[in-house]
Parts: structure tokens; sequence; C-alpha cells
């Protein structure tokens, strides 16, 4: 068995676990909710956690976990995504809170639907709703969107987080040199049903005694307040696209004791500016299907360094000579296949290279698509912005086309801060203003979402 707070050496049961509306939470109080809520979902079934306050989320998934049940993570909060999940899974309902109640208030049309209500203890529980969780019970099936947007399930037992979580805390806590998270406040601005969210925004509270914010802020406005009202230690859990925008706000930013950043690389400069501005500045690399793989203090350099017992190797292929990579080991019950090209320095040290399927040929030149989007969106005054290839040829060469939201630059002083910093083949045939780009709540811009939205602004264009 594997227990919630296994390190509760500061006040145990009765030390924080969460600050929900602005009021802290207990470690004890939770896991009374959790009892209590456990109690009112239905004995079988599939739980789609659709919750958007962070607290309620972690009440409503431990107690699915107390029923035996798997949760479902949705990608997004479409309908139509809702309905996929249902038709793989028929005995699937959704959980809501308040929140969320009004997002999802189409889906109750055709899913089970199931309002999480804070109720008054009717009697007080003396024994703690969770002693331990089974390592083997299956605790969430996460879903990614893929090329195709069609749901990809994933499915991580209770034992495989717990271990990745542990050995987090672990590189986190020696990167800052303390010797645990016990009582870190963290704040994130990305939802807890991505794995990033998941792993960083929940699991460290249930496993390595951090203290859960409830609340998730977007805007800078929203993010710079939720800081002030933490105390101290605090730290933000964010995304590049968020800390970004944070960082060009021009407010006044309070300090926090860590920055923890996923789902994209950062840039050197874009470090040194949140460690400057905010407090030290951790990346983490992984992906939904291995769960966090490696960490790395990007001001003290670009390689990274694998979790716990992870290990990485690389496979040729006899015949073309490509490479893939795997890793292995650690909360890993076997291994997978990374989607990323890799530089590797032995098998627990890396350079990332770029996702092994963006790489382009433009005549006769390869490249990497999202090398090239680091280096559009490094310019002054590049708010967000990315490149894409369309399928038609001009003189038969495929040229790029970049998308930018820059509201203070024309598009030809775009491309001469371009031509400064990549190959002329690369050159975008036209940079074309935008207000927004179609990103995920994590801030990824998926493939098939790109494509949708470069051939409707490329045809309103004409």
């Amino acid at each position: 068995m594997i227990s919630v707070f296994p390190i509760s050496n500061n006040g145990g049961l009765d030390a924080p676990f969460a600050w929900h509306q602005g009021v802290p939470i207990s470690r004890r109080q939770f896991l009374q909710d959790v009892q209590r809520f456990a109690r009112s979902l239905p004995a079988q079934g599939t739980p789609i956690n659709l919750c958007v306050d962070r607290y309620v989320f972690a009440v409503t998934w431990m107690a699915a976990m107390q029923r035996g049940q798997t949760s479902l993570m949705p990608p997004n909060p479409l309908p139509d995504t809702l309905r996929r999940l249902q038709a793989s899974h028929p005995s699937a309902y959704g959980v809501c809170d308040a929140q969320g109640l009004g997002q999802w208030e189409s889906a109750s049309d055709f899913l089970p639907m199931h309002r999480y209500e804070a109720t008054a203890a009717d009697h007080p529980l003396e024994t703690p709703a969770i002693n331990g969780l089974d390592p083997a019970l299956s605790a969430v099936c996460l879903l990614t969107s893929g090329s195709t947007d069609v749901p990809q399930p994933h499915a991580r037992s209770w034992g495989m987080l717990a271990e990745c979580g542990r050995v987090a805390a672990q590189r986190i806590a020696a990167e800052l040199g303390q010797a645990h998270l016990e009582g870190l406040h963290l704040l994130a601005t990305v939802p807890p049903q991505h794995s990033y969210g998941l792993e960083s925004g929940v699991l460290l509270s249930l496993v390595a005694g951090a203290v859960l914010i409830s609340e998730r802020p977007f805007f800078p406005a929203d993010i710079v307040e939720g800081l002030e009202r933490l105390p101290r230690p605090r730290a933000l859990v964010t995304t590049p696209l968020h800390l970004k925008n944070l960082l060009r706000s021009g407010l006044a930013l309070p300090p926090v004791d860590l920055v923890l950043c996923a789902t994209a690389p950062l840039s050197l400069a874009l470090t040194q500016e949140a460690e400057r501005l905010l407090g030290p500045l951790i990346e983490i690399y992984g992906c939904t299907e291995a769960g966090q793989i490696a960490m790395r203090r990007t001001l003290h350099g670009e390689r990274w360094a694998t979790l716990g017992e992870l290990q990485i190797v690389r496979h040729v292929e006899a015949q073309t000579e490509a490479s893939t990579f795997e890793v292995h080991g650690g909360h890993l019950p076997e291994a997978r296949t990374l989607t990323d090209a890799l530089r590797l320095v032995d098998e627990r040290h890396f350079y990332l290279l770029g996702r092994a399927n963006d790489l382009i040929n433009v005549a006769g030149k390869r490249h990497s698509l999202s090398h090239l989007n680091m280096q559009l969106n490094r310019i002054d005054g590049v708010d967000d912005g990315c490149f894409w290839l369309p399928d038609e040829r001009a003189d038969d060469v495929v040229r790029t086309v970049a998308f930018v939201v820059a509201p203070s630059l024309t598009a030809e002083e775009i491309l001469v801060c371009l031509r400064q910093r990549i190959e002329s083949a690369f050159l975008p045939r036209r940079v074309i203003h935008v207000a927004a780009l179609p990103r995920e709540a994590t801030g990824k811009l998926t493939a098939l979402a790109l494509r949708e939205f470069a051939l409707k602004t490329l045809q309103e264009c004409l």
C-alpha cells in the first residue's frame, strides 16, 4: 500500500493540504471530504473529472479511487470530446463543480452528471479516509488529442504516479537546497486534467506535502494577485506561454521561491528574465505516455537529467539509420518510446533537439519546426507565433508561413529579425498577423488545430 501524505512530519494530518477560496484546509479535512463524497458516487462506473476548482478536482479524484474507479481526464472541454469518451466508455458519468457547471451544461443532455457539493460534517470521522492505496490501482486515464483529434488513452496506476511524484519532489527540493517540499504553496496556471497539471499541481501535494491552491489564474493580473495572497514559501507552476505573458505584462511581480515550467523548452533569455523578476526556475521534460522524465535548472545549462532510476536508450533502424529513443526503469513498468529527437550524453543525461516528427524539408535543407518557432518567439515584440508548412508549392518548393501575435511589429520588421536567426530557405513566404493562436489550456498547439486555423486564416486573407 502507498500512503497519501507519506512524509507528514510537520504537523501530521493537521498540517495544511490546500488553500480553498482563501481559507486553509487541513489534510484531515481533505480526507474527510474525500470519504463523504465517495459515498455519493455511483457504486460502479467511469468518472470523467470535469472539475475546474483544483481542490474539488483532488477530492473527486481520490473519492473515485476509494470506489476503485479509474478517472478519465478529457483533453479539452468540447462536447464532441465527451461524446467520444462516452461512446468508448458506456458507464461514464461526469463530475463537475460550481465553476464548471456552466461550462459543461450542454454535456448534461447526454452524459449523467454529478455535482460536488461541500457539506457540513454529519459526524466526526475518527479514521482518515485514506490510510493507503493499492499501487496496482488504475488511478487515472489521461487522454491526448493526437494528430487526428481522437482522444488517445494513457493509463497510470497509483504506484506509477506516486513514485513519479516522489522522485520529482526529491529533485526539486535538491535543486532548491531543501530537504523536502512540505509547506510549499503551489499556484498553477495549468488545468489538472492534463498530465503536467496533474503531476505538478496536484500530485506534489498528495505525495510530497506541498500545499495545493484551488484557483487556476490565467491572466497576468490574476497570477500576480494569486501569488500575493499566498504565504511563503510559494511556487508558480506554469507554461512558457503563460510565463512570457506574465513577464511582458509590466506588472510588479511578487518574488517566488520556485518556478516550475513545462510543455515546451524555454529560451535562455526568458529564463534569465524569469529568475531575475520571480525566482529560481526549473524546467520539466515529460510526455503523457511516460509522465515526468527529466528536469534541468535552465540557467545552469541546457542539459537534462532524468529523474530517479529512469534511463534512456537509443535504437537505430538498420536500413534507414533513423534513431528512436526509449525511456525505461523508475516509475515505468515497461519502456516507452519518445516522440522527440535527443542527443544522448549518457543514459541519464541528454540534450533535446526537437520533435522527431516535426522535421521539414525546404529546398533540400532540413530543419525542426520547433527550433524555428523558438527563434520566432525570441523576437522582442512577438507575443506569440508559429511556423506552418502548407501543402501547396511555389516553383516546386514548399515555403513556410508564419502566424504572429505581434501588434507593435510589421511583417517586414519580423522578417529582418528572422534573417539574422535562420537560413534564408526557411524564411516564411508570408508573415500573417493574428489576434491569437488556437492553443490548448496548457499552451500546446496541436497539428490539427494549427492546420485548421491556418487554412481558415489564409482563406480569409484572400
